[in-house]
């Protein structure tokens, strides 16, 4: 018996781990249609690929059109490229919440988002506490099929130059090989794990809730 084609929705495909997701996508014949919302083109030619280019932060002008069998919010900043704390907020916070709310009031049951290991409402560091407070509000939403992943630092070229990441990312791979035990949720993740994990959860039971940086690992690799 052939299934039901699927259209997924993706922000932030021209992300490192959105871009990822994408080409996953086009290679899974699960999928129809893949509707992309961002603000610059991916430029890659697909008619399985719609786009719908405009400002991301005021999504519900594209509610007619926001409509599919899952959602995946790759979207996020960082404190040297967004150092205004309102707009990242805007962006790393209130996007995520904001599709959240699409996909409820669309009938959408899957929602898949990207936020850090180390969100926590309560925690004294901006950053963390934007990604505990994002994580309880799209929780709190109820859309019945939510993962929030909680991947460590993400391994990678991004397209954009970072230095500062990227150093740290250098160093963090000299010693991460000391992370066992307990420490190996600490370990990077490259975007194709958590692309893979994504694709994973939007195409299993499984009760919604957090994944963690090891367990996002794990599933990458079929365990």
């Amino acid at each position: 018996m052939e299934h039901r084609k699927k259209t997924a929705i993706i922000l932030g495909a021209t992300g490192l781990t959105g871009s990822t997701l994408l080409q996953l996508l086009l290679e899974d014949s699960r999928y129809e249609t893949i509707k992309l919302f961002s603000r610059k083109p991916v430029n890659i030619s697909s008619d399985r690929i719609e786009e719908h280019l405009g400002d991301v932060l005021d999504l519900e002008r594209f509610k007619p059109v926001f409509n599919a069998d899952e959602v995946f919010c790759c979207i996020g900043t960082t404190k040297s490229k967004t150092p205004n704390r309102e707009l990242y907020r805007k962006i790393d916070f209130g996007i995520p919440v904001e599709t959240a709310r699409m996909c409820k009031a669309n009938g959408i049951d899957t929602f898949i988002v990207i936020s850090a290991m180390g969100a926590d409402p309560n925690s004294t560091f901006f950053y963390n506490k934007v990604k505990g407070e994002m994580e309880e509000a799209v929780l709190d939403i109820d859309v019945p099929k939510t993962y929030i992943l909680q991947p460590s630092l993400i391994s990678g070229q991004r397209k954009e130059k970072r230095v500062g990441e990227w150093m740290a990312k250098k160093l963090f791979k000299v010693f991460e090989v000391l992370f066992v035990g307990s420490l190996r949720k600490y370990r990077s993740v490259h975007p194709s794990e958590i692309a893979k994990c994504m694709l994973l959860l939007a195409n299993r039971e499984q009760e919604s809730g957090r994944i963690t940086s090891d367990e996002i690992k794990k599933m990458a690799k079929g365990d």
